[in-house]
């Protein structure tokens, strides 16, 4: 069962997203970019306060990803994409990106903190970040 919202189109908008965001991680890394974007969708915390859609996860400005923003959105969703895009959207979730709000792939070691959040784990180039259970009870 869904934990958000979603039409046929957000599906094609979060796998082009985590494929766009992760692909070079593979199938785990993009399952875990999925959490962080539907975890944006259900916080009602920090700087996601407004985001009630799929669609407005993709593209929120200032503060969304930056494959939105840095140009390289463009390919197409693969079915095998989808399929981890409906993976995320019925709720399944993958540590350590299972409440986090955010990621991002550092050149060298991941951070503490990012954001004023913890850094909860790495995976393969990506570290993410979870804030508190105080801080935002929406996305645990």
């Amino acid at each position: 069962m869904a934990v958000v919202p979603y039409n046929q189109q957000d599906v094609n908008l979060l796998a082009r997203l985590i494929r766009a965001e992760a692909e070079g991680d593979g199938k785990l890394g993009m399952l875990m970019v999925g959490n962080t974007g539907i975890n944006r969708v259900r916080a009602e915390c920090l700087d996601f306060k407004d985001i009630r859609s799929i669609q407005r996860m993709v593209f929120q400005s200032p503060g969304g990803f930056e494959a939105t923003q840095k140009g390289y959105f463009y390919q197409r969703a693969r079915e095998k994409d989808k399929q981890l895009a409906r993976r995320v959207i019925n709720g399944e979730r993958f540590h350590p990106a299972t409440n986090t709000l955010w990621f991002f792939m550092p050149q060298g070691a991941c951070p503490a903190t990012w954001y004023g959040q913890s850094n909860v784990g790495r995976y393969k180039s990506h570290c993410f970040f979870a804030p508190t259970r105080a801080d935002c009870p929406t996305i645990y």
